[in-house]
C-alpha cells in the first residue's frame, strides 16, 4: 500500500468513525426538524467515506477499468446528492419565504439532475475522468464535475451572510463548511491522489455539528421557557373582566325570557373558559377539530352581545391536521373585535381552512373597517399580541402567520401549518 493510499483509507475511516458518533447521537435523542435532513446528510456521507475506504483496498487486488469507472462515477453523484442535501439542512434550519423556497427547489434540482447526467455521460465521453490499464485518469474538464458542489456551496455561503435571522457563530459554522471543501477540492485538482477534500469535509462536519448543536440546544431551552411564559399570558388574556361581565350579562337578561338558551350560553361560556385553562398546561399541539369547537364557543358568546351585526361563516374543507392551543380562537376574536364590530352595521367573519400539497391553510377574514399594515407593528392590543401567536406557531409546529389588510376593506390573517 502506498502513501497516498494510505492517507485516503485512514481519512475515510476516521471520517466515518466520526459521523457515527454523531448519527447514533441524533438517533438517541429528541431531534429537532432541521436534525432529520442532517440525519440523513450525516448518513450519507459516512456511506460514502466508508464505499471508498472499501474501494482503495478493493482496486489494488483488482484494477479492473471498469471497477474504477463504475466507482468513480458512483462517487461523483454521491458527491452532489451530499451537496443538495447540505444546501436543505441549511433553509431547514433557518428557513426562508415559502415564494423563495419554491424558486431554490426548482433551481436546485434542476442543477442536481443536470450534473448527475453529466456523470454517467462521462462514462461514454471521459469528459471528467477515465481509467486505462487500471488506473484512473483526470480529464481536462475534471474541475466542471464538481461545479454542482460550488454552487450549491456558494449558495449556502451567501445566504448564510447575508441571513439576518442567523447569528455570528451560526453563518461563521455554515460558511466553514463551504470554504474549506471548496479549498480542498481545488488543492486536490493540483494534487492529484490525495483524498483532501474528505479530510477538509471531515473537520468542517466537526464545526458545523458543533457550533451550530450547540447554539440550537441554547436557543431551544431559551424558547421553551419563553413558550410556556407565552402560553400562560395569552390564556390569562383571554380572562378579561370586561368580556366576563358582558356574557354574565347577557346569560341574566336570557335566563326569565329564554331559559334553555341561558342554560345554553352558561354551557358554551364553561367550555371556553375550561379551553383556555387547559391551554396554559398543554404542552403538545391539539385537533384543528378541537380548536374549531373553542372558536365556536367563543363566537357564541360574543353573538348574545353583537347579535346581528355579527355573521360568522365557517367554510371548513380540512380537519384532520393539528394546531398550537389558543392559535386560531385569538385571530377569530380580533377579526371581531377589531374588525367587523368597529362598523356600526356589524359584518361578517370567515373562518376557512383548506388542503394544499405541502400545506394545511387557515384562513381568517373579515370584511371589518382594517388597517395600515405600516403601523401593524405599532398598532397595540393589551390582550392579545399577534407576535405570541405567530411565535407558538413557529415554534410548536413550524408554521407561519401572515397578515393582510386594508383600510376600509377588511383584514386576512393566514396560518400555514406544514404536513408532517
Amino acid at each position: 500500500m502506498d502513501g497516498k493510499t494510505a492517507f485516503n483509507a485512514t481519512v475515510c475511516l476516521i471520517g466515518t468513525f466520526i459521523l457515527l458518533v454523531h448519527i447514533v447521537n441524533l438517533l438517541t435523542r429528541r431531534r429537532r426538524k432541521d436534525e432529520t435532513t442532517l440525519l440523513v446528510f450525516f448518513a450519507l456521507t459516512a456511506f460514502h467515506f466508508t464505499s471508498y475506504a472499501i474501494f482503495t483496498f478493493l482496486k489494488m487486488s483488482y484494477p479492473s477499468d471498469a471497477l474504477i469507472m463504475s466507482f468513480y462515477t458512483a462517487f461523483y453523484v454521491m458527491n452532489n446528492l451530499e451537496a443538495t442535501l447540505f444546501l436543505a439542512y441549511r433553509f431547514a434550519y433557518s428557513p426562508v419565504k415559502k415564494n423563495q423556497r419554491r424558486l431554490v427547489l426548482i433551481i436546485n434540482t434542476t442543477l442536481l439532475l443536470i450534473f448527475i447526467a453529466l456523470d454517467f455521460v462521462n462514462l461514454g465521453t471521459h469528459m471528467f475522468f477515465y481509467a486505462e490499464n487500471g488506473v484512473y485518469h483526470r480529464s481536462p474538464l475534471m474541475i466542471l464535475s464538481q461545479g454542482y458542489q460550488f454552487i450549491a456551496f456558494a449558495a449556502v455561503f451567501f445566504t448564510s451572510i447575508i441571513s439576518p435571522r442567523l447569528k455570528a457563530t451560526e453563518k461563521l459554522s455554515f460558511a466553514t463548511y463551504c470554504v474549506l471543501p471548496l479549498v480542498a477540492i481545488i488543492l486536490q485538482n493540483l494534487l492529484p491522489g490525495y483524498a483532501i477534500a474528505y479530510l477538509a469535509i471531515v473537520v468542517a462536519i466537526e464545526v458545523l455539528f458543533v457550533f451550530l448543536s450547540a447554539e440550537k440546544s441554547v436557543d431551544l431551552e431559551r424558547k421553551e421557557k419563553e413558550n410556556a411564559e407565552v402560553k400562560n399570558r395569552l390564556m390569562m388574556s383571554q380572562i378579561r373582566p370586561h368580556f366576563i361581565y358582558n356574557v354574565l350579562s347577557s346569560v341574566s337578561t336570557l335566563i326569565p325570557v329564554d331559559p334553555p338558551k341561558a342554560q345554553q350560553a352558561l354551557d358554551e361560556f364553561t367550555e371556553y373558559l375550561r379551553a383556555n385553562f387547559s391551554a396554559a398546561t398543554q404542552k403538545k399541539l391539539i385537533p384543528f377539530s378541537d380548536e374549531l369547537k373553542h372558536v365556536e364557543n367563543y363566537v357564541a358568546l360574543e353573538k348574545l352581545r353583537f347579535e346581528k351585526r355579527l355573521y360568522v361563516e365557517y367554510d371548513i374543507k380540512a380537519k384532520a391536521f393539528e394546531v398550537p392551543p389558543l392559535s386560531i380562537q385569538p385571530l377569530v376574536e380580533n377579526a371581531i373585535k377589531h374588525g367587523v364590530t368597529q362598523k356600526t352595521q356589524g359584518g361578517i367573519v370567515t373562518l376557512r381552512t383548506y388542503e394544499e400539497s405541502n400545506d394545511y391553510v387557515v384562513e381568517v377574514i373579515d370584511d371589518g373597517v382594517g388597517f395600515d399594515m405600516k403601523s401593524l407593528n405599532q398598532r397595540g392590543d393589551s390582550s392579545i399580541g399577534l407576535s405570541n401567536i405567530e411565535f407558538r406557531i413557529d415554534h410548536m409546529c413550524g408554521g407561519t402567520l401572515a397578515i393582510e389588510s386594508q383600510e376600509g376593506a377588511g383584514t386576512k390573517a393566514t396560518v400555514r401549518i406544514p404536513k408532517r
